[in-house]
């Protein structure tokens, strides 16, 4: 494992309004996550867990402090820069999936891909290889509405997977999964850190976190504790 990091978070906080009004989601939080590092975020709702995700990605700007992906500082680039960076480099699974409905399930794997320019075939082949990695080759045709609630998760995985993403965050990856298909999906996303990837990885299941090289957990927006997971826990 590399310990130059993907992703950095340095002295981030987030406050969602002002005055009196302020409500703040992330207090200068501090967080190296390197290539080939798997890190599991897990904390009480409403502790900033899905904020984290959302700033490391660049889907939202820290109210001070800065974060840095793949070196770059993300507070001084544009916001077309910022959704180029996304595209290339951060694959994301969101709680709410975000597939689009009229498009099958093989267009919605594509669609980061040919946003940065890749030839349709290409892209093709690379979303049936995605979808084939999570066993779901059979429902590449299919729109999201005529699959399961699981296929579509495993959907919105093989899109966060797709290309050659470094860094992947995933908000509760397994929430519509049943065990084995969720050790499944957590076994995938450890073979692309072994790889080199990078995954930050936001779950309430211990089982889950266990997959992980360190477990971070947040309170109130801070980082209570942060702990290493030993490997016989986990594989």
């Amino acid at each position: 494992m590399s310990f130059d990091p993907v992703v950095r978070l340095a002295d981030v906080s987030r406050v969602h309004g002002d005055g009196p009004q302020a409500v703040p989601a992330l207090r200068e939080v501090s967080l190296d996550v390197a290539a080939g590092e798997l890190v599991a975020v897990m904390g009480p709702s409403g502790s900033g867990k899905s904020t984290l995700l959302n700033l490391a990605g660049g889907l939202d700007r820290p109210t001070s402090g800065e974060v840095v992906v793949e070196g770059t500082p993300l507070s001084g680039m544009s916001a077309g820069e910022l959704a180029g960076l996304r595209r290339r480099h951060v694959g994301y699974v969101f709680q709410d999936l975000n597939l689009i409905p009229s498009l099958t399930a093989a267009e919605n794997v594509m669609l980061p891909r040919e946003l940065d320019g890749v030839r349709t075939g290409q892209a093709r082949r690379e979303a049936m290889d995605a979808l084939g990695e999570i066993g779901l080759a059979d429902v590449a045709g299919r729109f999201p509405d005529e699959i399961s609630g699981g296929q579509r998760q495993r959907v919105a995985i093989a899109r966060a997977l797709v290309g050659e993403r470094r860094l992947i965050l995933a908000d509760e990856p397994t929430g519509a999964l049943d065990t084995p298909t969720g050790d499944d999906v957590l076994q995938l996303l450890r073979a692309r850190c072994d790889a080199g990837a990078t995954v930050l990885l936001v779950t309430h299941e211990p089982r889950y976190a266990a997959w992980a090289d360190r477990v971070v957990f947040l309170r109130d927006g801070e980082i209570a504790d942060s702990t290493a997971v030993p490997l016989e826990s986990a594989r």
